[in-house]
Parts: structure tokens; sequence; C-alpha cells
């Protein structure tokens, strides 16, 4: 049995986003590189999302269209802080 299931790592997703709106300045920290216009927009967004993704993978049905949507953010995000002007 694997450590963590994808619902448990669904509930951490969705637990991070969560998190974005509980303490915005600590994502905002981490988010302003990345997205300097519209910061704090950017990180309800991204909290709001990762909020969607993680609900998802912890329910059955919806399980599969999560992690693919977490992969596909997870690119997105990675693709926006490589290409990020420092």
């Amino acid at each position: 049995m694997a450590l963590l299931s994808a619902g448990k790592v669904g509930f951490l997703v969705a637990a991070t986003g969560a998190a974005h709106f509980a303490v915005p300045d600590v994502f905002a920290e981490i988010t302003k590189p990345v997205f300097p216009k519209d910061t704090e927009e950017w990180v309800k967004r991204n909290g709001a999302t990762e909020i969607a993704i993680g609900a998802a993978m912890m329910l059955k049905r919806t399980r599969k269209l999560g992690v693919l949507g977490l992969l596909g953010y997870g690119g997105w995000l990675g693709y926006n802080a490589t290409n990020a002007e420092s």
C-alpha cells in the first residue's frame, strides 16, 4: 500500500489551497517573483485552483481528472516560474 494515496494527496493540496486564504502574506512572498502584477489576485486564484484540484482528487469519481489537473497545474506553475523575469 502506498504511503500517500491520491485521496490523501488531494487533501493536502486542498489544505494548501485553503492556506492561501488563511495566510495570504506567506504565499504572496512566493508568488510575487512569478506573478509580479496583481500578486494578491494570483494568490487567491492559485488557492482556489488548488482547493478545486484537491477536492477532485479526494472524490473517487473525479480522482483521475483531479490528478490530470494537478499535473497540468504543476506544469503551468513550473513553466511560469522558470520564465519569470528576475
